[in-house]
């Protein structure tokens, strides 16, 4: 049997991602293969584009989803193709890792190839905690 939480449980666990961004936190989108888990180094990853989070990343969770608050606008600093993204502090400490893509992946995209010096925007970020 799988385990199943409580909506509290599942809230306070995702209050803890914005406790470890802190103030002021990042998202950095790369390119290349995905590091094996979030505490795993960058191994010839370029970064793409940095975007700032903003000085608190999001409000408390309800029902199950941590909802940031608005993301600026990044310009790209290095062409290629997104492929993962980092949730960091502002010390660039990594918390969280994730899929970036155009369908079925932690960040959808309209198009994941990245242009030196065009924009990417993010319009909505949502973390949900399921409960199987």
């Amino acid at each position: 049997m799988a385990l199943s939480y409580t909506l509290t449980v599942r809230n306070n666990r995702l209050n803890e991602i914005t406790t470890a961004i802190g103030s002021n936190g990042l998202l950095r989108i790369y390119n290349g293969t995905p590091p094996a888990n979030v505490g795993t180094a960058l191994a010839g990853n370029d970064m793409l584009v940095e975007l700032a989070l903003a000085a608190t990343s999001a409000p408390a969770a309800a029902s199950a989803e941590l909802t940031f608050n608005a993301i600026a606008d990044g310009t790209v600093v290095e062409t290629g193709t997104a492929t993962f993204f980092r949730l960091l502090t502002s010390g660039a400490a990594a918390v969280v890792q994730g899929t970036v893509g155009t369908s079925a992946t932690d960040i959808v995209f309209d198009s994941v190839s990245f242009v030196l010096g065009g924009n990417v925007e993010v319009t909505s970020a949502v973390i949900t905690a399921g409960n199987p």
